[in-house]
């Protein structure tokens, strides 16, 4: 093998050697002015960011420290913004500066391999929304919602800090290392940085880890939509509307992005209204009236087909609809929190922080907290899609920044608006919502009493209390409404009706919240089993060569009848599941997801340290060190725990033993049948737990070997192999943040001023 001084020495070699083009303005803003640009603190500058750390001290102190009988809501507001403004500012810029080191004179995949299909430079604002639409799926808004069964302040540390040192972390270096390698997935870059064993071992823990998470998103839509007339209609109407879209876009308004997105807006609106007046009927009644199951395999047959269908008739049209309703709402919230400041009554650690058997979901407080609070702060999905669409269309390489670490922040403010919206409201009606129907008996009455026998403090519920909510929010019952979405609901509607319309507007909030969040997890079904597919397709590929063409139709069919089989099989198995069946499958995905987060870390780790990154190498392996220790704790305690409500091989020796005791019943299975499926359902579980921590234990393993060994090749000056695309010139400028400063500015003007022959199409929209 060659001599080499170093990886940076290398990659500054090849770079070093691109010609740029004399009849173009610079590609890039120059290292000098940019530096300059960044060092100079003015007066104003300095009052700003000491304003914003005051702030940010202030509210962390009046969270944290001080903690009375009440905590105003409006500190969680301004203790996540100021803290995600410091860490964009200060950390991602140190990860830029030594770690990812970016230049713009390369050009990037949706350059140098413009197909105008996948590979498309996309402006960096438009494509911010699609990476956020893409990524936000369920768990920012159910993990908190979970989690708040703790007390508000360990969920709020952990969602935000936790996105600053590892969340938003693993976003942008997996999008920044998939983007260097022409776009390579996650299961690719970790075959070629690991090594066959470890490669092998994170495709397959990766395509089982989706299966789980496509279903987990599907049930929450199932719970949320359960018995609500009004909730099927609206959000049933959002797929003739994303097709509406979709054809709109392409024939007969090309192009217009903004004009399409206020009319779905206006749409979704009148679908929402519509819903209350077809729910208030008694054929819509009866007509949308759908029990879970019903549900669920109407969500099946959709997830297969929204995968097959053409990615510009429903879902790019369904992104800009979310990504709209998704920003637009979150904003909403946070002003309305601000206006009405309600007080939080939740205490900062509640009762069940130190038990095991909380009824929203069972475990201690470390690792499970963690592992319920997935997307929020640390989410193994987001890297399929930073490894997948994304780095096909980001234009620039210091855009990476922005739409990586940038999008994963307003992925956790989301997670810490759904939380606000938990414990806003009572306490009593949180637990009456969120326990599954075998605790609270499924009554109001049934379950005030079950509430109030918790003995939880200032806890007083009535039966009463329960019914008026229900009405209030247009709903027959809201009692055993698990899966966290109905309670954000019902939070969001409390604050709203506080801000615009008082109760009688109740209703419209409410279904308005149902429509944002199935719209929200929508996106995600479509979108993780479109990648799923791929996934399986590539997997398959490696045997069987046709199948790498993804335009072929029967092999593309073939692999999304499998994922949307298998992970229709998983959500059947929830929804039937006697023991809630949000309650026992989340944990398992919150493990699932941060095991593949552990997974994504692994391979940054490997390839940072083939960049010869050591000194700063502590930036990855802080949050794949946590990462670890969290789901390797929550996975072990899964398998071997012998408390029935924690461990799955606990839980289903304690049913089978009743089965063959001849008992009829028992526990929260009423019945022979239920108690046969929860000896099934643990099973399923508790073996696909021990799968996926070996799998993940074996990738975090020969990680570390790869790490250990461009150690050593670095110290011996060995050269290491480089699977980075070779560097190609660009021939295009954009500018790296949404606010182009005064250098960038100035070269956007150059490239303005260019003849249009010698300038490339201006960024499409996608």
């Amino acid at each position: 093998m060659g001599k080499m001084p170093d990886g940076k020495a290398r990659t500054a070699l090849s770079e070093d050697a691109l010609v740029h083009d004399p009849k173009l303005p610079p590609t890039s803003v120059d290292e000098a002015v940019r530096e300059a640009e960044e060092r100079k603190w003015t007066p104003t500058k300095i009052a700003i960011w000491a304003a914003i750390s005051l702030l940010g001290g202030v509210s962390w102190f009046m969270l944290a420290i001080v903690r009375g009988e009440t905590v105003n809501a409006i500190w969680f507001v301004f203790a996540s913004v100021c803290t995600y403004l410091i860490g964009y500012r200060f950390y991602s810029k140190v990860i830029e500066r030594y770690i990812t080191r970016p230049n713009d004179r390369r050009a990037t995949p949706a350059e140098y391999k413009a197909d105008g299909k996948d590979y498309v430079r996309t402006d960096r604002n438009v494509l911010f929304g699609h990476h956020f639409a893409a990524i936000a799926g369920a768990g920012p808004l159910v993990g908190p919602v979970i989690a708040a069964q703790m007390g508000y302040l360990p969920g709020t540390i952990w969602i935000i800090i936790g996105v600053v040192l590892a969340g938003a972390v693993q976003d942008y270096l997996v999008l920044f290392f998939s983007m260097r390698r022409g776009g390579r997935s996650l299961g690719q870059m970790a075959r070629e940085e690991l090594g066959v064993i470890g490669g092998t071992a994170a495709l397959i823990a990766t395509l089982l880890i989706m299966v789980i998470i496509v279903a987990i998103l599907a049930l929450v839509v199932v719970n949320a939509l359960g018995e609500s007339p009004w909730g099927v209609f609206s959000v049933g109407m959002t797929i003739p509307i994303a097709l509406f879209m979709g054809v709109y876009l392409r024939f007969i308004r090309p192009g217009k992005v903004m004009e399409v997105s206020l009319i779905g807006f206006v749409l979704l609106m009148a679908a929402i209204i519509g819903g209350g007046a077809v729910a208030g009927t008694e054929w819509g009644a009866a007509f949308f009236h759908l029990d879970k199951v019903t549900i669920a395999w109407g969500l099946i047959v959709y997830g297969f087909i929204a995968a097959i269908l053409p990615v510009w008739l429903l879902l790019a049209p369904r992104d800009y609809l979310s990504t709209f309703m998704k920003i637009g709402v979150i904003v909403m919230l946070a002003l309305a929190i601000i206006v009405v400041r309600p007080e939080i009554t939740v205490p900062a650690f509640s009762e069940f922080a130190s038990r095991e058997n909380g009824p929203v979901f069972p475990g201690a407080l470390f690792p499970f907290l963690f592992v319920t609070i997935a997307c929020g702060a640390l989410s193994g999905f987001h890297a399929l899609i930073s490894s997948g669409t994304t780095p096909k269309l980001i234009e620039k390489e210091r855009q990476a920044r922005l739409i990586g670490y940038g999008g994963m922040l307003m992925e956790s403010f989301v997670a810490i608006m759904a939380l606000v919206a938990a414990i806003s409201i009572d306490r009593g009606l949180y637990f009456a919502m969120n326990s599954p129907a075998a605790l609270t008996g499924g009554t109001v009455e049934t379950a005030a009493t079950w509430v109030n026998s918790l003995g939880l403090s200032g806890v007083n519920i009535t039966p009463d209390l329960l019914s008026e909510t229900a009405r209030n929010v247009g709903e027959q019952s809201i009692v055993s409404r698990t899966g966290g979405a109905p309670t954000l609901a019902v939070g969001l509607a409390h604050i709203m009706q506080q801000f615009i319309g008082g109760t009688a507007m109740m209703a419209f909030w409410y279904h308005f919240a149902i429509m944002f969040e199935a719209l929200f997890i929508l996106t995600a079904v479509d979108a993780g089993t479109r990648v799923a597919r791929f996934m399986l397709q590539d997997s398959i590929g490696n045997f069987i060569p046709k199948f790498k063409e993804h335009s072929w139709r029967p092999g593309a069919w073939l692999c999304t009848a499998v994922m949307v089989g298998a992970w229709g099989a998983v959500l059947l198995m929830g929804v039937t599941d006697p023991l809630g069946g949000i309650n026992t499958l989340f944990p398992l995905f919150g493990i699932a997801n941060q095991l593949l987060a552990a997974i994504a870390l692994s391979v940054c780790l490997a390839i940072a340290a083939r960049r010869a990154s050591f000194k700063y190498l502590w930036i990855v392996a802080l949050p794949l060190a946590f990462a670890a220790v969290v789901t390797i704790t929550a996975s072990f305690q899964k398998i071997f725990s012998p408390v029935p409500a924690v461990g799955y091989f606990a839980n289903n020796a304690a049913f089978s033993k009743a089965l063959a005791d001849g008992k009829t019943e028992f526990g929260t299975a009423k019945t022979v049948a239920a108690m046969e499926a929860v000896v099934r359902n643990t099973m399923i579980q508790g073996w696909l737990s021990v799968i996926f921590v070996v799998l993940s234990i074996i990738v975090i393993i020969t990680a570390m070997v790869a790490t250990v060994k461009a150690f050593r090749d670095a110290k011996q000056g060995v050269a290491h192999v480089d699977h980075e695309d070779p560097a190609v010139p660009s021939r295009a400028y954009a500018p790296a943040g949404f606010i182009p400063t005064a250098a960038e500015r100035e070269l956007v003007d150059e490239w303005n001023k260019l003849p249009a022959d010698l300038r490339l199409e201006k960024a499409a929209h996608h």
